[in-house]
């Protein structure tokens, strides 16, 4: 039997910190279940050099990582998402496309890093606590057992983790 591999969209304003940070963290944690995407509604057209730094220090490889619009997914030419998730309040709010398959959305509201404007040391501790609070929500969604809830069921399971 194949292995079921999920598609997951985090979606924000500029595609530029908190949806880079949740693609590389479940690409990373995914354990080869998941698929991630990241894209926003307006991109900025460049990661934040914040998130790139603390990408890399923490690991990460960020040469595929780019900004890009959502537009990407939301046409019959990508791939068919089965989650969407806003990181991002804004994004949340915005009139978002009829995605393909219709996947399962929700919206999980962080902090913007990049809207932050303060020294140096400050920014860094900034991107670093967002960087944590997406990581515990991405560790949630990878030990949810996805195949065996439903749809209700983790339609339920991932508003939770949003609450968070």
């Amino acid at each position: 039997m194949a292995k079921r591999v999920d598609n997951v969209l985090f979606l924000c304003t500029g595609n530029s910190a908190r949806s880079i940070m949740a693609e590389a963290i479940l690409a990373r944690l995914g354990e080869g279940r998941f698929r991630a995407f990241s894209a926003g509604a307006r991109p900025a057209g460049d990661i934040h050099p914040e998130t790139r730094a603390l990408l890399r220090s923490l690991g990460y490889r960020t040469e595929g990582l780019r900004s890009k619009g959502w537009e990407e997914f939301s046409g019959g030419d990508g791939a068919a998402m089965e989650i969407v998730i806003t990181v991002c309040d804004r994004a949340a709010r915005e009139a978002c496309p009829v995605w393909p398959g219709h996947p399962l959305t929700a919206h999980w509201g962080f902090e913007d890093p990049a809207a932050f404007r303060g020294p140096g040391a400050e920014r860094r501790a900034v991107f670093a606590r967002v960087y944590d609070r997406i990581e515990s929500a991405v560790k949630l969604l990878v030990k949810l057992p996805i195949g065996s809830l439903g749809p209700a069921g983790l339609k339920r399971e991932i508003d939770a983790i949003g609450r968070r």
